[in-house]
């Protein structure tokens, strides 16, 4: 099976690289890490992605979207769709459908003018006013360690639109929309006519592979319908490898406190 899929993952990795030139990169061979610039007029977006060892077959690659302009919903849509796609040639390899549907969404933007792009959501509007109906939100104890903070959030959902409301919601918090990082990982079983799968996608929040660490910790756990959000203030002081062991135990500590933890 691991082989096979590596065979096709090389297979399109040619494709790719012959359809789009110079805008397809190999950031790392040895992780299977890609990423591709999508133009359209003024805009661009800037897809990352990582080929994981059940990709094709029995998972989608992980994929984060560099798209700093970009409105929320959109974003939130954008990710709605490039997971629908997978679902629907689930089992087959579906980036170049990805790009393309990105481009076709691109296509329907309207540029930014310079002069507005400063403006954020925040100056027209108060956010932590808007209601959000989301799932219910767990949040685990502090874990303190020189200066540095971290805080679990866990919730059980059954939707890309349930993970897109927590995190609203969450975002709500100014405590926690000003945190460093706000990290995340979720899993959450889909059945379709072709059988049970996977959705599951994770973010570093600039806290390098810290996203990719929680999404592992999930899977070993054999969780579904679960997302966590790890929140960590940094203190000033660097902890080295340290900063992964709470994030993992912060992530655990929630799923648990949650009832989301299974036995």
């Amino acid at each position: 099976m691991e082989s096979d899929n590596l065979s096709k993952q090389i297979e399109e990795v040619e494709a790719l690289s012959s359809i789009y030139g110079d805008d397809w990169n190999t950031d790392s061979e040895a992780t299977r890490s890609y990423s591709i610039k999508i133009k359209d007029d003024k805009n661009e977006v800037i897809l990352y992605i990582t080929m994981t060892e059940g990709y094709p077959s029995v998972s989608p690659p992980k994929y984060e979207l560099s798209a700093p302009w970009m409105d929320r919903k959109v974003k939130e849509n954008l990710h709605y769709s490039l997971d629908e796609i997978y679902l629907d040639y689930l089992g087959e390899t579906v980036i170049y459908q990805w790009v393309e549907k990105i481009r076709e969404i691109l296509q329907t933007i309207k540029p930014v003018e310079p002069e507005k792009q400063h403006i954020s959501v925040e100056e027209i509007l108060d956010v932590s006013q808007i209601e959000i109906n989301c799932p219910d939100i767990t949040h685990g104890e502090v874990i303190v360690d020189r200066k540095s903070s971290f805080q679990g959030h866990a919730a059980e959902v059954h939707s890309i639109d349930d993970v897109n409301a927590v995190i609203a919601k969450l975002m709500q918090n100014k405590k926690i929309q000003n945190a460093t990082h706000n990290m995340y990982a979720y899993r959450i079983e889909k059945k379709t006519v072709k059988g049970t799968t996977m959705l599951q996608d994770c973010s570093d929040d600039g806290e390098a592979h810290a996203g990719g660490r929680m999404l592992h910790l999930l899977q070993i756990l054999d969780q579904k319908n679960t997302l966590v959000v790890v929140s960590r203030w940094y203190g000033g002081i660097q902890l080295g490898p340290d900063r992964f062991r709470h994030i993992n135990n912060a992530t655990r500590q929630v799923i648990q406190q949650a009832g989301l933890l299974k036995k």
